[in-house]
């Protein structure tokens, strides 16, 4: 038995319920206004769910401790009714009761690095390219389809999605190109210059630490075409050959406050001020990465996760990023490519959906040639070296090398069965990955633990995340009745049914704005100022959020399941690859549980 409950994050990126799409064109901000305000939901409701949460997780001492403080905060006249109500008046007086303050409490105030602790990676397949060419190739279609991707968020013909049947927030598709987070002393900003008097027209390209500014539009406005972006790719290809440059973008892995203090030393100078604007100003960045050292093919793709997490670390392409900037693409000269990106302007489900469509793009075969015209060189972005710079980028190395070596990064790519098989049992596969992953956690550590999974609240305006529970009583009941002799094989069947069920439910009321953890923010934050979480094979991954925990991202295709799961070496107690081994394993049990024991045809 642990002395702790080692937490379980997961978070399904890209993958939360089926969304339908319907073309509106030209009505972004009618169909915004159109959207339901996220409610408070009942302080009552909210205080009894929340001790039934508890109930799998702690010991019966402390749960009644709880329950009498609860019991207190939520008595008549309290301080629970008092909060609730300037709750109430705040939902009344704002488009979103919580978006502000999510934004501020969830991102900007948080301190640790972006890298591992925040920023998630995508890795998509591997490209059959093996040199540069191809690669640069790659880029060039990957950038034409990004650029396809944006004409619709410009001309507001992005399809709105549909959940259930109900319309959903676009306002995330709107954030997430020509933005950048800005370090601050205490708490950063987040940059949009898409809607500015001039919006941005160029991309940042970074190639052996060095970053160049591409524009990609006509003066007439017309996007250039894959050859055009190819052939001043190989412009900054064959101008930063060399690699005997300080890795500047290196800083932007750092602690937020220390990187602050570095950002403004660097900014004191001219030049540098005015590349690391236009870094931030960019559309989007595109990493043109070495290639990887060669590994087995066993761990090649968490070594790929790895590079789209945080680059691998100072020796490889940690310091080819500027992991500030809310849209980073990487494509490898080995054919490895993906995605990092800066969490605070968006969820995962619209940067999945932009990346399905480059990925349908980039297999799009080019018709007619584009005409050669001749095209102005990028211009590069200068950056001056101080002794002071220099020293920054020295700590940073260390800082991030100390990070990427304490990340234990596993990817399990689970070729049993994927989404069709729950879905063939009438269950959710969501809630049945969830409660494989209950299952695992229970025989490794003996006991259940507090489980993360997001939860869109899109349905709202402004809406962003809540919580799902995914662990229960009945989560409980059924990972102890797994393995027990006491238990029939119909009992457990039914166990499972009802544990799943019970996900299932929270969900539900979890998209409706009724969970638990954005309500009890809500109340905490009010009472401060009274002073009182895809359809390409892709896989998404981040780094723990708690240091004895693990971060768990899955994405279930119809005949396969994607999982990469993180932990920190420093943590005793956890272990990445454990994990995937007893989640592989309790997968397996689960579908010869469910296929000795089908259900009774009525």
């Amino acid at each position: 038995m642990l002395a702790f409950a080692a937490r379980t994050v997961i978070k399904p990126l890209g993958f939360l319920k089926p969304v339908s799409l319907r073309k509106v064109p030209g009505r972004f901000q009618a169909h915004q206004n159109s959207l339901p305000r996220l409610p408070v939901p009942p302080l009552q409701q909210t205080l009894d769910h929340y001790l039934q949460i508890l109930q799998p997780i702690v010991s019966e001492e402390e749960w009644n401790n709880t329950k009498h403080l609860v019991d207190e905060f939520r008595s008549s006249g309290g301080v629970g009714e008092r909060l609730q109500k300037s709750l109430e008046r705040r939902a009344r007086k704002t488009d979103n009761w919580l978006s502000e303050w999510w934004l501020k409490t969830a991102y900007l105030q948080y301190r640790q690095p972006v890298v591992i602790h925040s920023s998630p990676g995508l890795v998509l397949p591997k490209q059959d390219f093996v040199d540069s060419q191809g690669q640069l190739r790659f880029a060039a279609k990957l950038i034409e389809g990004a650029l396809d991707f944006k004409a619709m968020i410009d001309n507001e013909t992005l399809p709105v999605e549909y959940l259930g049947g109900k319309p959903l927030c676009m306002n995330q598709y709107y954030q997430i190109l020509s933005s950048c987070r800005i370090p601050g002393p205490k708490h950063d900003s987040v940059v949009n210059y898409s809607r500015a008097t001039k919006p941005p027209i160029h991309i940042t390209v970074v190639h052996n630490f060095q970053f160049f500014e591409l524009e990609v539009y006509h003066s007439d406005g017309t996007p250039f075409t894959a050859d055009q972006i190819f052939t001043q790719l190989e412009k900054i290809w064959n101008s930063s050959l060399q690699t005997n440059k300080e890795p500047i973008g290196i800083l932007t892995t750092n602690h937020r406050n220390t990187w602050a203090k570095a950002y403004n030393n660097l900014i004191k100078d001219k030049t540098n001020k005015a590349s690391v604007r236009s870094i931030q100003k960019s559309i989007f960045t595109v990493c043109l990465d070495a290639p990887m050292p060669r590994v087995s093919e066993d761990i090649y793709k968490s070594r790929v996760a790895g590079q789209m997490l945080h680059g691998g670390g100072s020796k490889q392409n940690s310091g080819n990023r500027w992991f500030d900037k809310t849209l980073q693409f990487v494509v490898a000269e080995d054919g490895s490519c993906g995605l990092v990106y800066e969490h605070a302007a968006a969820e995962g489900p619209p940067i999945v959906a932009l990346l399905d469509h480059i990925v349908e793009f980039t297999k799009k075969p080019e018709l007619v040639r584009s005409p050669m015209i001749p095209l102005p060189m990028p211009k590069k972005l200068r950056f001056n070296i101080t002794p002071e710079v220099k020293s920054d980028i020295e700590k940073a190395k260390q800082n991030l090398n100390i990070m990427v070596q304490d990340l234990d990064l596993t990817v399990l790519v689970f070729h049993h069965f994927g989404k069709n098989f729950p879905k063939s049992e009438k269950m959710s596969p969501d809630g049945f990955i969830q409660m494989a992953l209950q299952l695992a956690y229970y025989r490794i550590y003996g006991q259940s633990c507090s489980t993360y999974e997001s939860a869109s609240l899109r349905m709202f305006h402004l809406g962003r995340t809540d919580t799902i529970r995914s662990n229960s009583t009945d989560s409980l009941n059924f990972v102890k009745a797994m393995d027990s002799a006491d238990m029939t094989e119909q009992m457990k069947v039914e166990l499972l049914r009802k544990a799943v069920m019970s996900h299932r439910s929270y969900t539900d009321r979890a998209i409706k704005g009724e969970a638990i953890d954005r309500h009890l923010l809500g109340l905490k934050l009010q009472a401060i100022e009274e002073l009182v979480p895809a359809k390409t094979d892709c896989v998404m991954c981040f780094g723990p959020v708690v240091p004895d925990g693990y971060g768990v991202c899955y994405n279930p295709m119809a005949e396969h399941i994607n999982f990469v799961i993180s932990a920190f070496n420093s943590c005793a107690e956890t272990n990445a690859a454990r994990l995937a081994h007893y989640l592989e394993k309790a997968l397996l049990d689960l579908r010869t549980l469910l296929q000795e024991h089908p259900r009774a045809k009525l």
